[in-house]
């Protein structure tokens, strides 16, 4: 269930500039705890961007972005993360020569308190990390549907299932909110729903969902608000609904053929 106190993501005024090209231009939308909030619009209109100036990924030119009121601008992505973010990527992020139970593990292990190298070097710190990253892998990957193909090689899996394994490295990571960048971009209409079934049951157990995705249709029926982007800037927001009834949206986004 939503919930509508303070808001759990604020962002506010969010700008990013590429050689004098306005990738993101003023940006403000604010996120609710237990949400899935779409971000949707043409290509280049500003999404990824917008993850990448959340997440660390690139400094903003302006603006702020605040998790349950803590300030995140300025921070490093590893600092971010250890804030409780995790995201995704267009197209599978994977190490692809790696089992895909090794994959999960690396991400279980990303954020380990584990500094001086004496702790990785047969310690029973290191153990106990690689042990409780082996049980969080198996659990993810039994949650992400992915268990039967746990001694796979990553690279060797099919489109669909390797953006999967990518969901479910950020998981790994036991993060409060997750970033997912088209999480059903390559996938048929059954893997599409399942997919979609997915991304709810991540808003049930607790984690509040942020994606980008160009499937408008799933994300009309999975998202609980819709945030839309034209040329960097937002031009909409609201429910489902609001959002496919809006006529700056119909006319930059959902009214040209190839995008919707």
């Amino acid at each position: 269930m939503t919930d509508k106190g303070a808001p759990f993501l604020e962002v506010q005024g969010l700008t990013r500039r590429f050689h004098g090209v306005v990738a993101v231009n003023d940006v403000s939308f604010q996120v609710h705890r237990s949400e899935i909030v779409g971000l949707i619009g043409p290509n280049g209109a500003g999404k990824t961007t917008t993850f990448n100036l959340i997440s660390g990924r690139f400094p903003s030119n302006a603006g702020t972005v605040r998790l349950k009121g803590q300030l995140l601008t300025g921070l490093r992505p590893d600092q971010i993360a250890a804030c409780g973010i995790a995201r995704t990527f267009q197209g599978a992020r994977v190490f692809p020569k790696l089992s895909v139970a090794a994959n999960v593990e690396v991400g279980a292990m990303a954020l380990a308190p584990l500094g001086l190298w004496s702790d990785w070097v047969g310690g029973s710190k290191a153990r106990a990390v690689q042990e409780q990253a082996r049980e969080r892998s198996a659990e993810v990957l039994t949650w992400t549907g992915l268990a039967d193909l746990a001694e796979e090689t990553a690279g060797s899996l099919s489109y669909a299932h390797q953006s999967l394994l990518g969901i479910a490295i950020a998981l790994a990571l036991k993060p409060q909110l997750l970033l997912l960048d088209e999480p059903f971009a390559g996938m048929n209409i059954t893997e599409t729903q399942r997919a979609a079934n997915m991304v709810r049951r991540i808003r049930d157990a607790g984690i509040t969902v942020v994606l980008v995705e160009h499937d408008v249709p799933s994300v009309m029926r999975i998202c609980d608000r819709i945030v839309v982007l034209d040329q960097g800037s937002k031009i909409a927001e609201g429910t489902p609904q609001e959002v496919r009834a809006h006529e700056r949206v119909i006319q930059a986004y959902l009214g040209v053929e190839d995008d919707a």
